[in-house]
C-alpha cells in the first residue's frame, strides 16, 4: 500500500514577547497563528474498518491538535520562565488573563519545535507526522519536517 499525507489546518491567537530581542518583538504583542498539521501513513485497508480507506480520520486528528496546541495557546500569552518576563507573567496571572509560561524563547521556530513533540506524543503507532508550518504572518513561517530531525 502507498504512503498518503494529509494535512489539516489550524488558526489560533496568540501573545507572546521575546525578552532580550534588538527589535519590536521585544514589547508584548501577538500574532493570528496558522497551524498547517501534515501526517503520512498507509490507509486503512480493511473494509469492515468504519475508517476504512483513511490515513486517520481528519475528526481524530483535529481532537489531538486542538487538545494538544490550540485550546491551549489559543488566546494566551507566552513567556519564558528563565527570563524576567517571569514576573510580568505572575502579575497577569494573578489577574485572571491565560499565561503559559515555556523553557524557550518563544519564537516561531521553537514554538513549532515544541508542537511537534505535543503531536507526535499522542499519533498512533502507524501514523507519523511528516510536517508542520507555523505561519505568524501571512509572509513569515516556520517549519518541522521529521526528516531533518532523524
Amino acid at each position: 500500500m502507498s504512503n498518503i499525507r494529509i494535512t489539516k489546518k489550524f488558526s489560533f491567537e496568540t501573545g507572546h514577547a521575546l525578552y532580550g530581542y534588538d527589535g519590536k518583538c521585544k514589547n508584548v504583542h501577538g500574532h493570528s497563528y496558522k497551524l498547517s498539521v501534515t501526517v503520512i501513513g498507509s490507509p486503512i485497508e480493511n473494509r469492515n474498518d468504519v475508517k476504512f480507506g483513511m490515513v486517520i480520520d481528519f475528526t481524530d486528528l483535529k481532537k489531538i491538535v486542538k487538545e494538544e496546541i490550540v485550546d491551549q495557546f489559543d488566546h494566551a500569552t507566552v513567556f519564558n520562565e528563565t527570563t524576567p518576563h517571569v514576573e510580568l507573567a505572575h502579575e497577569l496571572k494573578n489577574r485572571g488573563h491565560h499565561v503559559i509560561l515555556v523553557d524557550y524563547q518563544p519564537t516561531s521556530e521553537n514554538m513549532v519545535i515544541d508542537f511537534a513533540q505535543r503531536i507526535i506524543g499522542r499519533l498512533p503507532v502507524d501514523i507519523k507526522l511528516f510536517s508542520l508550518k507555523l505561519q505568524e504572518t501571512d509572509s513569515s513561517f516556520a517549519e518541522w519536517y521529521a526528516s531533518d530531525n532523524l
